[in-house]
């Protein structure tokens, strides 16, 4: 018998992408995000979220991290992706800034 050679992770990744993609109302994004994730989780995504509007906006790091209470690490990552211009979180918050 052979076994299936796709880790579970990646197929699992693939199979949450495809879910994601095909939910186009955002209640529908908060229940599903609020049915598969810990509390802990979502929190941390939203704030994750929050965070990197914050540097988009240009707040420094040092208020992000006092206001939110977390720390520079987080930001510092978030700072990172942003100055990638190919950083597709970058292209989905400036597009939402300018709605």
């Amino acid at each position: 018998m052979m076994k299936n050679k796709t880790k579970p992770e990646i197929s699992g990744l693939e199979g949450l992408v495809s879910a994601l993609c095909g939910i186009n109302e955002p209640s529908k994004m908060k229940k599903f995000l609020q049915e598969i994730l810990t509390p802990a989780e979502y929190h941390d995504l939203s704030m994750r979220w929050a965070l990197m509007e914050r540097l988009l906006e240009g707040d420094t790091q040092r208020q992000i991290a006092a206001d939110l209470r977390i720390s520079l690490c987080k930001i510092t990552r978030g700072a990172k992706i942003l100055k990638k211009q190919e950083a597709v979180t970058k292209q989905f918050l400036e597009k939402r800034r300018q709605t």
